[in-house]
């Protein structure tokens, strides 16, 4: 599995609230605030949106965007690249949440919910990234540890974060605290994600019953006629364009070696990273209404069974009391000063493959098992240099480019001026031909912000200047295409072939139909065999694990999860294949599994049904605020991504 993978499978992981990120990280340590290059062309104080009135600027985004590169990074062993972070669309992801936290602010507000100044105190001084022996570091070295990161914090500009993120905190209270999550409902749950079974299956894939079908012309005019609106063509529209190419001007800028050098000793930060371990951890709370010897015991126990050669993964996953714990307890890669100082100490004393003995923090007893280790270091100026050269060309380009713009901007009034303009100043115009609101403009590729324009814009009119990808662009709208049902002879071999893919899955399921009748009243395998496909079996799988052929699908989870064993399911009809399967082995969950299992779900069960409560509020909300993007700064500091 690529690092990729790894990081859509935990894509989730990603989708924080940036108000709570203060909260949450300093939990464990004090973030690093890097500087950035993102926005280049903006003003750190240029807004990039306003909600209720609330600005939410450039220079916010940088240094939240590079908080969230160097969660990432610690977490992936600073192996991530920015193709990864494109694809991961983290620029978007952080905008878009900063944009929530916003709402979450001013909706609060309109509730008359307030954060105290007592209340903030007392928060800054439970912090364990503040507390040395259990008790709060001072004013002093409060401030000191602010002014150390990169680039120095202030501590009003710290505790304006903090304070949204716990005024986020007490909204999310007050709107949900009506949600409860019963035993039984624990119960339930804890079946449903314990229980497997071993199957026997086979799948009648409908592509393979396609060969051979023609449809008659009958056919496709009927059901063309019962499914028109599913052949629907959007409405199209057509601009010509004035394009600011910065990725062409590119071409002409030059980097001397003195520039590079400063720019490397400016951003040296960037190109270093510290030694870090990789770690698992299987964590027994202590605190609150924790019985602190009883917690003790149980580490002590199950510590017993690692040093003994147990599956280090599979006690995390029983016995350990941290969201860690069903990944196994790993907690990815880290840096020294990422983790509290008793767990940081034992982590990088060992080396991979060394399990601890019982460490105690704040937090609890941990059992720690390193796994991997990083050396830290600098990457020397000439490992980078072509890096750098790169990124200030293009830093020059798209500063030349929006001079450009912005000069050419005064200069159009009208679609003529788009011409004159071309050719005063070297620059090209090309025609778009027509598209569709989500496809991509020829000559400029995928353009949101030219497309929305594009859409909105009178014929005859002429455009401001348009982000693109590429630079900048101002259009006019030439031609418009209202939608319209298409003529069958326009969509005729789309339709033929959802003729085929209907008729074939209808024939799928004859198939299967008789080959499950079989299975029923004799031998499972024998009825494949005379129905002519194979039988795919499984180890002992939960639900949400993919089936052969089929992958992950609730409705073959419903139906085999059903059954007894030994029995055999009637037909299972997915997108693209219909399943017969037998039950050959079920593990079912022990009344006295749930009753050890099921408490610990209850918190969890009721973290997530209120925070999907409070996520459809917060749509709501925002529906009735007044939210205004600034595209240009948006488009900007997207630019690219």
């Amino acid at each position: 599995m690529t690092m990729l993978d790894r990081m859509r499978r935990h894509k989730a992981w990603l989708k924080w609230s940036l108000g709570l990120v203060v909260v949450t990280f300093v939990l464990l340590y004090v973030p690093s605030f890097l500087d950035t290059t993102a926005g280049i062309g903006t003003n750190p104080n240029d807004a990039i949106a306003t909600i209720e009135g609330r600005r939410i600027t450039v220079g916010t985004f940088q240094r939240l965007y590079q908080q969230q590169l160097l969660s990432v990074r610690q977490t992936y062993g600073g192996q991530i690249t920015e193709d990864m972070i494109r694809q991961l669309q983290i620029p978007q992801r952080v905008v878009q949440q900063m944009v929530d936290e916003e709402a979450m602010v001013a909706e609060a507000g309109r509730l008359g919910l307030a954060v105290s100044d007592t209340e903030l105190r007392e928060r800054i001084l439970r912090m364990p990234g503040f507390q040395e022996n259990g008790q709060f570091i001072g004013d002093a070295r409060y401030r000191q540890i602010l002014a150390l990161q990169r680039p120095p914090v202030r501590a009003s500009e710290f505790e304006d974060q903090l304070r949204s993120g716990l005024l986020g905190e007490k909204l999310q209270a007050a709107v949900t605290a009506w949600v409860l999550v019963s035993d039984a409902d624990a119960e339930v749950e804890y079946r449903r994600q314990n229980e497997k079974v071993q199957l026997d299956l086979v799948v009648f894939v409908a592509d393979q019953f396609s060969a051979g079908i023609t449809p008659t012309d009958a056919e496709i005019d009927a059901h063309f006629a019962a499914n028109q609106e599913r052949y629907r063509a959007p409405e199209k529209r057509r601009v010509r364009f004035l394009s600011v190419d910065a990725e062409v001007l590119r071409l002409t800028q030059t980097v001397t070696a003195t520039e590079v050098e400063a720019r490397y000793r400016e951003s040296v930060a960037s190109y270093t990273t510290p030694e870090q371990v990789r770690a698992s951890h299987i964590l027994f709370k202590t605190g609150e209404d924790k019985d602190e010897a009883a917690q003790r015991k149980a580490a002590e126990d199950v510590l017993a069974k690692v040093k003994a050669g147990g599956d280090f993964a599979a006690l995390a996953k029983e016995h350990s009391e941290d969201t860690s714990g069903p990944n196994g307890g790993d907690l990815g890669f880290f840096a020294r000063e990422a983790m509290v100082k008793e767990f940081s100490d034992s982590a990088f004393a060992m080396q991979p493959g060394d399990v601890s003995d019982l460490v105690q923090s704040q937090f609890g007893f941990h059992i720690i098992k390193t796994t991997e280790r990083t050396p830290g270091g600098t990457r020397p100026l000439a490992e980078v240099r072509a890096q750098i050269e790169d990124q200030m060309k293009f830093e020059k380009a798209q500063s030349t480019a929006q001079s450009i713009a912005d000069d050419a901007a005064s200069d159009i009034q009208t679609p003529a001026d788009l011409d004159r303009v071309a050719q005063a100043r070297g620059l090209t115009i090309a025609d778009s031909g027509l598209f569709s609101r989500d496809e991509p403009l020829a000559g400029l590729g995928f353009a949101p912000l030219v497309a929305a324009e594009a859409f909105t814009l009178e014929q005859g009119a002429v455009s401001g200047q348009l982000r693109t990808n590429q630079g900048f662009a101002f259009i006019t709208l030439t031609e418009v295409k209202p939608s319209a049902i298409p003529s069958l002879d326009e969509v005729k071999v789309k339709v033929s072939d959802d003729v085929i893919r209907v008729k074939a899955v209808v024939l799928a399921k004859s198939r299967a139909e008789t080959m499950a009748r079989a299975a029923q009243r004799g031998s499972f395998a024998a009825a494949a065999k005379a129905a002519g496909v194979d039988v795919k079996s499984t180890e002992l799988v939960t639900r949400s694990m993919p089936y052969p052929e089929v992958g992950v699908n609730t409705a073959v989870d419903d139906a085999v999860f059903s059954l007894a064993k030994g029995a055999t399911s009637g037909t299972i009809q997915t997108d693209n294949a219909v399943v017969v399967a037998r039950v050959v082995d079920r593990a079912d969950v022990t009344p006295e599994a749930v009753a050890e299992g099921a408490p610990a779900l209850l918190n969890q069960i009721l973290q997530q049904r209120r925070q999907e409560f409070f996520s459809a509020f917060m749509e709501k909300a925002k529906l009735k605020m007044r939210i205004d993007f600034n595209n240009t700064a948006l488009a900007t500091i997207l630019g690219g991504q």
